[in-house]
């Protein structure tokens, strides 16, 4: 059954579009601006929150990135984004979930100025310290290709797009581990075939509003 996708390229619908890819789903995207069109009635029917990415699949009205990641692998199993054994598991949800938690909140706070030097206050943030953040991060790929070793998952759409945004707009710290995990996520055909959708939108709003 065809993907209703309601996206903007300039969003993280990207990650939700590279994941349609990596499972070779068809969709259809709506392409909503923002303000008015992710306010409407309707669209909060599906997505209160007014905000994109959504997707409609079979009935099924899928919001959230890491949510999305992990719907499209349980739907299409045989595109085999899903782990494997109980060890895969244990990495897949332990790291989207670190993803969706930590690594965003950190960043985001970081971007703000916003911090913690006392340590009790720290504990309450959850992430501790961006450094500390960061560094978790990065080791996790010191001996690994993927967050489940050498299998490529929805883990590695969702974390893997936090790490190429966050390398490409300088807001986590480059590091060869990092580096070398962004490489191989953009070597991805999948990757490279939804990057190049979004890019042509971009280019195209861009065109029509060079102001």
């Amino acid at each position: 059954m065809t993907i209703t996708f309601y996206t903007n390229p300039m969003s993280r619908g990207q990650i939700a579009r590279w994941a349609m890819h990596e499972v070779d789903a068809d969709y259809d995207e709506v392409i909503l601006s923002y303000g008015h069109e992710m306010k409407t009635p309707d669209y909060r029917q599906l997505n209160p929150m007014g905000k994109v990415p959504t997707i409609v699949h079979d009935g099924n009205v899928v919001t959230e990135c890491a949510g999305i990641c992990m719907y499209l692998a349980a739907a299409f199993p045989e595109a085999g984004l899903q782990p494997n054994s109980l060890s895969e598991k244990a990495d897949y949800f332990r790291w989207i979930t670190f993803g969706a938690g930590p690594v965003e909140q950190a960043i985001v706070n970081n971007s703000f100025g916003w911090g913690a030097d006392d340590p009790q206050t720290r504990g309450r943030l959850g992430y501790g310290s961006y450094e500390l953040t960061m560094t978790v991060l990065s080791d996790r790929f010191k001996d690994r290709h993927y967050v489940c070793g050498n299998h490529f998952t929805a883990a590695d759409i969702y974390l893997g797009a936090q790490v190429d945004w966050g390398l490409q707009f300088e807001t986590i710290p480059s590091t060869p581990t990092l580096e070398a995990y962004a490489e191989r996520l953009r070597a991805r055909d999948a990757y490279k075939a939804a990057r190049a959708i979004d890019g042509a939108h971009i280019a195209k709003m861009r065109a029509a509003n060079p102001d």
